[in-house]
């Protein structure tokens, strides 16, 4: 638990990632509301004991889809970093093994290529053929962090290939894989940790984007994004309905991005030699 302490920010971001976390969670298996029914009756009604969050236009609880849409948000932003480590980090380590070679100029062109399209252009792309919903926000964003991950490790991995426990894993021989599996995945998952948060973050940004321009989770399905899409027309009215999913919007990417810096501040030997 010390390692709390090494950053100011890990223990603020850490409580506010829970925070959005366990109300995904808690959602899988209970509600203060059902947020597929309609109370028209109800609708926009203001913060109260009952609702602190208040309904939206169509009677819906707010502090309900929230917690439904957490759990959207978060999903998609987790398996589309999954994606991006699981293809991103091999292909990095492959890049930096055969440095200059043909591998690794392949890599990184095609990493260069996909760096040109942003993620909300692979969603238009993605969607103009298989149609809207989350999945393909997943693919979308997934396919932006690959590049983000193989050149993250590539850099890392280049600096370490001329170490002398390198040289003595060569000698010992030890192929290009394994060295890579063994020694150098160990020596930069502290960063790729660091990254993959601030890449979380991202996520959940883009996922809120794209749901607002209507690329993202469809209904039924509650989303971030599209809450503050739905209330824009209706802010003079009722400004709670942009206000609650736009600090959720605000407090996860918050509470990962201090998550973020704590973890760089505490895994970093560099920065810990520094503060003793």
């Amino acid at each position: 638990m010390s390692v709390l302490f090494h950053s100011r920010t890990l223990l603020p971001g850490a409580i506010l990632t829970l925070l959005f976390t366990a109300a995904a969670l808690i959602s899988l298996v209970w509600v203060p509301y059902d947020t597929t029914v309609l109370d028209i009756a109800n609708r926009m009604k203001p913060p109260s004991w009952l609702q602190p969050f208040g309904t939206d236009q169509f009677g819906r609880d707010i502090l309900s889809m929230i917690m439904v849409g957490a759990r959207t948000s978060i999903a998609v932003a987790l398996v589309a970093v999954g994606i991006g480590m699981a293809v991103g980090v091999p292909l990095g380590l492959a890049a930096a093994a055969r440095k200059g070679g043909l591998m690794d100029e392949i890599i990184m062109r095609a990493n260069d290529l996909v760096f040109a399209f942003p993620s909300l252009l692979i969603a238009v792309m993605i969607t103009a053929v298989f149609g809207a919903s989350a999945l393909n926000a997943i693919i979308a964003i997934g396919i932006f962090n690959i590049p983000v991950f193989a050149r993250l490790t590539r850099g890392a991995a280049l600096s370490l290939w001329n170490r002398e426990y390198i040289l003595a894993a060569r000698v010992a021989g030890k192929g290009s894989a394994r060295i890579s599996l063994e020694h150098i995945l160990p020596n930069v998952a502290n960063l790729l940790i660091v990254q993959g948060t601030i890449q979380f973050s991202l996520g959940i940004l883009a996922e809120a984007g794209l749901s607002y321009v209507g690329l993202g989770a469809q209904p039924p399905t509650a989303s971030w994004g599209r809450m503050l899409a739905d209330s824009q027309t209706m802010i003079s009215l009722a400004p709670h309905l942009a206000l609650f999913p736009g600090l959720a919007i605000l407090l996860t990417v918050l509470g990962l991005n201090l998550l973020g810096d704590g973890l760089r501040d505490s895994l970093d030997p560099k920065l810990r030699r520094a503060r003793t």
